[in-house]
């Protein structure tokens, strides 16, 4: 139970089984809020100094050597500073944020005490002075990090320091304690009523329980939060930015076999020679190049308005206009792959320049009516498109040797491109009539590389 408790008390505890990068980012989190706190606390500080130095609080002030608001203020300003500035080097530990609000609290009851003294009135006098109510702020300030152990533990240190001071009073070390059962009495005079004591630590202590309950349970949401926004990354990484952005989204769970009928264009994209190479370099080596290639082709895709559909090992599926229609989607199919002819062009030089085998690119392009969603079996499911514009730009793609070509594409998704404002960087190549492999009508192509 002590182990627990020391656990709640120092390390955050709580019931939350979460991967520690999500407790990184809660950490990061809190460490903000640390900072957001203790310029607050100087905020205040500024404010109550305002108000002690241009009220008429001080009239009637009898013993000015016990007017202590100021160095006491002056003392609490430093205080923050200092504090402040751990927050911001990260240096916060959990026994510092303890300790400050225990001289959080010992500032404040000390000024509080010092009332009877400055007025010249018996400690009794000071259990109506309106400080009091900074408490409740204190213990407000605390639920900012999110995290209830602090909460409670400012709400203990005020019950603790008020229950003090009315026992000072009660004590009559302060003077006569005058206690009484009259409350008029007690509002109107110097007089103690122990009940009424009673009721501000029961009131602060009830304070603290619904803070804290509130805390604790916003701070299963922040976790959830937290979690769902480390897994919406992990996701993006994984997924195309789009297709992860629509699965976050849906306003219901996503079924197999839903789909949605999309005018696209198609780009597939494909490492030449990579079966061989493949036998031939140490698998380290292969993954290396493997991830040169796709690291310059896929933000190339993206940048254009592309989303990576697959990686078929060597192979990219790309589609335009799927995930979101798009009344552009041929015009950013084929600027995607101007744009990935001009990398594998510096990709050759570079390799050429740094003493290694060139590694070429294979690509085609199509455009047509496909449908797009979510296949599997139900417990494993992946967004696709499906239809003959994706079958046929793979047979455009491995015609390319036929034809000597790097990249092509056929007349129709050329002309509907230039339709949607595609510009092409130089006069593109026909060839009127090619017979394509798998392909029943012969097709005419516009040649992007050769």
């Amino acid at each position: 139970m002590l182990a627990r408790l020391g656990d709640w008390l120092f390390d955050g505890g709580g019931p939350e089984n979460i991967p520690e990068r999500v407790r990184d980012a809660i950490r990061r989190q809190q460490e903000r809020s640390e900072i957001l706190i203790g310029w607050i606390q100087l905020v205040i500080v500024g404010l109550v100094t305002g108000v002690y130095q241009s009220t008429a609080m001080a009239e009637g002030v009898v013993q000015d050597e016990y007017s202590l608001e100021l160095q006491v203020l002056l003392i609490y300003a430093a205080f923050c500073v200092v504090r402040i500035a751990l927050a911001h080097a990260r240096l916060l530990s959990p026994w510092m944020l303890y300790l400050s609000v225990i001289a959080d609290m010992t500032l404040l009851m000390g000024l509080i005490w010092s009332f009877h003294f400055k007025y010249a009135q018996p400690a009794a006098f000071y259990l109506k002075v309106p400080t009091l109510f900074y408490v409740f702020l204190f213990i407000a300030l605390r639920t900012l990090r999110f995290e209830a152990r602090f909460v409670v533990f400012t709400g203990l240190c005020a019950s603790i320091g008020w229950a003090l001071l009315t026992l000072y009073v009660a004590t009559g070390r302060g003077g006569p304690p005058n206690r009484t059962h009259n409350f008029i009495e007690y509002m109107t005079s110097n007089a103690l009523l122990v009940g009424a004591e009673i009721d501000k630590i029961i009131a602060i202590l009830l304070t603290t329980m619904v803070l804290a309950l509130a805390i604790a349970r916003a701070r299963h949401l922040l976790v959830r939060s937290v979690s769902e926004g480390a897994a919406a990354r992990d996701l993006s990484r994984f997924f195309d930015p789009g297709v992860a952005a629509r699965i976050r989204t849906a306003a219901m769970s996503i079924k197999a076999g839903e789909g949605e009928l999309r005018e696209v264009a198609i780009l597939t994209v494909d490492l030449r020679g990579f079966t061989r190479l493949s036998t031939e370099l140490e698998p380290d080596e292969v993954m290396k190049v493997l991830q040169d290639y796709q690291g310059r082709v896929c933000p190339l895709v993206a940048g254009n308005g592309g989303s990576i559909d697959k990686f078929l090992g060597d192979g990219i599926l790309a589609s335009f206009g799927a995930v979101a229609a798009s009344a552009t989607a041929a015009a950013d199919a084929l600027r995607a792959a101007d744009a990935v002819i001009a990398a594998a062009d510096r990709w050759i030089h570079e390799r050429r320049a740094a003493g290694r085998p060139p590694r070429t690119i294979g690509m085609a392009g199509s455009s047509g009516r496909v449908v797009f969603g979510a296949v599997g079996d139900g417990e494993r499911l992946e967004f696709t498109v499906i239809g003959d514009a994706v079958n046929f730009a793979a047979k455009l793609e491995k015609h390319n040797k036929d034809e000597k070509t790097r990249a092509m594409t056929d007349s129709a998704t050329y002309a509907l491109a230039e339709q949607q404002g595609y510009v092409p960087p130089a006069m593109r190549e026909r060839r009127i009539g090619r017979r394509v492999g798998g392909v029943t009508d012969l097709v005419d192509i516009v040649v992007l590389a050769t």
